[in-house]
């Protein structure tokens, strides 16, 4: 792994760069950083471009919006998910785990044969690959949460059953 790292730094390093002055063609939304073909362009998703959509009931109890922030074409989604009080997911898993910054209000989180964790605004919580977990609002208060999930053949969770109302007040 270190030797991986150094050779990225190393490329990145040697890399053409453009001399100081030299003009660079700059496609709309894009930082003036970039100067390559279209693949290597950086971009720019504008902040309210996704609209948030209502999460399907098959997977999620209550009322929960999702907003697509990011689908990167290698294997890395982003969303942005907010439930309402009482509302979250069913139980689930991810191919190569999961992580969650939570940016508002407080939510609860359960791996599965585990107690119920309280999580809060400014928390960071890693979800293992393959860990059967479930995450959503508290009774009392919403919670949002930004998701970063990568996929595994196009896969980033699969989708097991929802959980029961006697689950959920277990805390």
């Amino acid at each position: 792994m270190k030797h991986l790292s150094l050779i990225i730094i190393v490329a990145c390093m040697v890399s053409p760069r453009p001399m100081p002055g030299q003009n660079q063609a700059v496609a709309p939304n894009v930082s003036s950083a970039s100067s390559l073909s279209d693949s290597h362009a950086i971009r720019i998703t504008r902040a309210g471009s996704h609209q948030p959509t209502e999460a399907p009931a098959e997977h999620f109890t209550g009322s929960v919006k999702i907003e697509l922030l990011f689908n990167d074409p290698s294997r890395a989604i982003g969303t942005s998910v907010t439930f309402l009080p009482g509302a979250r997911t069913a139980w689930h898993t991810h191919p190569f785990g999961q992580t969650l910054f939570v940016t508002s209000g407080t939510g609860w989180i359960q791996q599965w044969g585990e107690p119920i964790v309280e999580m809060r605004k400014g928390d960071v919580i890693w979800i293992p690959a393959g860990t059967k977990h479930w995450h959503g609002a508290t009774p009392t208060s919403s919670m949002t949460h930004v998701a970063i999930t990568e996929q595994l053949d196009g896969n980033a969770v699969t989708w097991l059953e929802t959980v029961s109302d006697k689950q959920y007040r277990s805390r």
